[in-house]
């Protein structure tokens, strides 16, 4: 029936009358109820509904309520149900309405159902298979960001251009504390300023932040395992948290945010609405104030705030943060070369790498202030970042002949000689004649370094032995005392005790000293 049905206690009453065999007119002049209605329910009147037998109130309300058992058994209404399946896949789709799958219902089945009944059945339909499930959060484990479908405009004060911006609106699903911040757009750069600012403002971070599947920050949308942008991945490990996504077209799971998104638009624009602003900054000084003053106020029938709630059981559970927010760094997959470098072509300085790893391919990720090189996940060189054109080197990065090199070209005469002089008497004189051997001094400097790095293979003994042997001939070289030295001479030359002088009259003794 179309009208509100009578209550249980008016339909007994009723049936008791017409059990007693009293007329319609009766009935009417003693329950109040119209003529219509009374016919209508006792025309219900079937086998199981016996007015000389007392039925229960659920049978009762099965025979006189529900008035679309009968429809539900039809084949018209099985046809319905079957033609329902899929349906809110099909609205979801752009340009599709509930006419046109109507229409397209008629088309199958031209003794169906009109549009009103349609459109009757279909909300029936859809209302009992969309069930809500009711979430639980715990403190601190999850924050939601997203960014209002509402942008925000602010004004050029030079030239009177209406500028818009995008607020990137947070919330901690738990205290339901709120957060929002005006940025230029949803790109990386202005996405990871939200997400430093959000940070800063709560003073620590969450297990894990839920987003979108915004392409700032998801790469692969997948119920399952969604792929995440370089963005999502530095800021985790910055942080020490986790990003996740929602289900592809699912937006009741981050419900929670979307309210927080509704009520930055009542709480934050609306309030604001007859202001002007001339920059993004004075819009989110605004915004902050605002922001305050929603977290603050007390819960409707509660005596305490979000931010009540927030500072008693959940900014304790935070995770601390850095001393320093998340710079963004840009990757890039480079090849060692030869001279175990790699280079960066945006400013074209060139960084070393260790020179066992030339010929491998490397991520290299780097800022303003370091330049970071990794192969399968583990990093191997590590530099500051520097200004201009040229090669940062690193002396460990170095093969050791390399090292060898650098070392010799960097030794001045005095230096090389005080070094020879600490390995002995004849290495220093050897080292000397060394020196001088040639008008070109890089090339003896070369020879002196080389010969003195002999010490580390053959010891000091046989290094000073081999200058002292050397020191008999014309001439020294590094050459000579290498080859003495590979070819064991000076293990040879024997050992000359020392001899007294000889008495004769030009000693003058100790007296003449006296």
């Amino acid at each position: 029936m179309a009208a509100k049905p009578i209550a249980m206690e008016q339909l007994k009453q009723v049936l008791n009358l017409y059990r007693e065999r009293m007329s319609i007119k009766g009935i009417v002049r003693l329950t109040g109820l119209s003529r219509n209605t009374v016919r209508a329910y006792l025309a219900r009147l079937t086998e199981e509904a016996d007015p000389t037998a007392k039925q229960s109130d659920a049978t009762l309300a099965d025979i006189f309520y529900n008035q679309d058992i009968a429809a539900c058994k039809s084949d018209r209404y099985r046809l319905l149900l079957a033609h329902f399946e899929g349906a809110d896949r099909e609205l979801s789709r752009t340009g599709v309405t509930r006419q046109l799958l109507w229409r397209e219902y008629l088309e199958q089945h031209p003794d169906g159902y009109a549009y009103s009944q349609y459109c009757y059945h279909l909300q029936r339909f859809l209302g009992k298979k969309d069930v809500v499930m009711h979430l639980e959060y715990k403190p601190a484990e999850q924050i939601m960001v997203d960014f209002a479908g509402t942008k925000y405009y602010w004004v050029d004060e030079h030239t009177g251009e209406r500028r818009p911006c995008e607020v990137f609106v947070v919330t901690l699903p738990y205290s339901g504390m709120i957060f929002c911040l005006a940025v230029d757009s949803q790109k990386t750069q202005d996405f990871l300023e939200g997400s430093n600012q959000m940070i800063h403002y709560l003073g620590g971070v969450t297990q894990t932040i839920l987003c979108d599947n915004l392409r700032t920050a998801v790469t692969k949308s997948d119920r399952y395992e969604p792929g995440f942008t370089d963005l999502c991945y530095q800021l985790g490990e910055h942080y020490g948290t986790t990003f996740s996504a929602t289900r592809p077209s699912k937006p009741r799971d981050k419900a929670m945010v979307e309210k927080a998104v509704s009520l930055v638009y009542k709480y934050v624009y609306a309030p604001l609405r007859h202001r002007t602003f001339h920059s993004l900054a004075e819009v989110n000084h605004y915004f902050r104030i605002q922001i305050d003053l929603l977290n603050q106020r007390r819960y409707k029938g509660s005596s305490f705030s979000r931010r009540d709630l927030f500072e008693q059981q959940e900014q304790s559970l935070l995770r601390p943060l850095p001393s320093s927010p998340c710079l963004l760094k840009k990757g890039a997959v480079l090849t060692v070369q030869r001279n175990y470098h790699i280079q960066l072509r945006e400013d074209g300085l060139y960084y070393s790498v260790p020179w066992q790893y030339v010929g491998k391919k490397v991520k290299v990720w780097y800022d303003k202030k370091t330049v970071e090189i990794y192969l399968d996940h583990e990093r191997i060189a590590l530099h500051r970042r520097l200004p201009g054109r040229g090669y940062n080197t690193i002396r460990e990065h170095m093969p050791l002949n390399h090292q060898q090199a650098i070392d010799a070209k960097g030794w001045t005469r005095e230096e090389l000689i005080s070094k020879a002089a600490r390995l002995g008497a004849s290495v220093s004189c050897a080292a000397e004649q060394i020196l001088g051997n040639s008008i070109y001094m890089e090339q003896n400097y070369k020879a002196c370094f080389g010969m003195l790095m002999l010490v580390k293979r053959y010891g000091t003994q046989r290094l000073e032995a081999a200058c002292s042997l050397a020191l008999t001939g014309p001439r020294v070289s590094y050459t000579m005392i290498k080859n003495m030295l590979a070819t064991g001479m000076d293990k040879q030359m024997p050992n000359r005790p020392d001899k007294p002088l000889p008495v004769h009259e030009n000693i003058r003794g100790s007296r003449h000293y006296q």
